[in-house]
């Protein structure tokens, strides 16, 4: 009789989890789905008609979850199809494709929505998103780069992905994390548990990185008035340059920010006398 016989190992109790997917029509929302559940990619575009619904089992770390999935059409016209189905949802796939910036500058409209159709007692923050940048695959001009989107996902505390439906890079990666995280929200009572990693920036760093980036001209860069003098452009310049510089700043796309800022200076201290 064996003194220390081994113990057997507990088998924890599967998940059922709801995933929906949102984001513009055409942005690959289907194929990310497909490519993922069955290891192939429609090359030809088929619309989503409302909802399509699907359920799949997959096994992260030592746990078998259930996945129902929800893909939610794009088009504005399915709006009241998909408005029954934000509720009791533990993920979000938001897709937008990296060659379509009004795909990307949509990315705020479906979270209005979304938050919307939730009611006032829906708590978005105890929902796992992420985003994923789809079709970087593609041979056309990149309208959103990796800088800028990483920005607006992580400044959310959103999970981001480059993918591409059509070579399946970052599928796989992405959706095991993707189920990771909500096995962590489901094991902490269905509340986000904070990021291990954090994100490492301020939102102030975020909303500056995101106005230097939209901005007109320099003195709109510097957020400064046309005239103004040769110390209220270095008071402004200072104030960003501490704010984003690299060695204090992680934020993705604050070096090229920064850059900006100090080009943008020179530039309006030559023309001041």
């Amino acid at each position: 009789m064996e003194a220390n016989p081994p113990k057997r190992k507990e088998t924890r109790k599967s998940l059922r989890v709801k995933v929906i997917s949102m984001g513009n029509a055409e942005v690959g929302k289907s194929c990310i789905i497909k490519r993922y559940c069955e290891k192939r990619f429609v090359s030809k575009y088929l619309a989503t008609i409302g909802i399509d619904y699907g359920v799949t089992k997959v096994q992260v770390r030592d746990r078998e979850i259930k996945v129902n999935i929800f893909d939610m059409a794009g088009h504005p016209f399915f709006y009241e199809v998909r408005n029954e189905f934000y509720k009791d949802t533990q993920g979000v796939i938001l897709v937008y494709d990296v060659g379509q910036k009004e795909s990307f500058d949509a990315l705020d409209t479906w979270l209005a929505e979304m938050k919307q159709e939730l009611g006032p007692h829906g708590n978005m923050e105890n929902v796992v998103f992420v985003v994923c940048a789809n079709k970087i695959d593609s041979t056309k001009h990149r309208s959103v780069d990796e800088s800028e989107g990483r920005l607006w996902a992580e400044s959310r505390g959103f999970l981001y992905f480059e993918t591409s439906a059509q070579t399946g890079e970052g599928i796989n990666e992405m959706f095991q994390t993707f189920y990771s995280a909500i096995i962590d929200l489901c094991d902490n009572g269905g509340k986000r548990p904070p990021s291990s990693m954090g994100v490492g920036f301020t939102k102030e760093q975020a909303d500056a990185i995101r106005r230097i980036r939209n901005s007109k001209d320099s003195w709109d860069m510097l957020g400064v008035k046309p005239g103004a003098t040769r110390d209220e452009v270095n008071k402004a310049y200072r104030k960003l340059a501490v704010l984003l510089h690299p060695d204090k700043c992680v934020a993705p796309g604050s070096e090229d920010a920064f850059k900006a800022v100090v080009n943008a200076r020179t530039a309006l201290l030559k023309n001041i006398k």
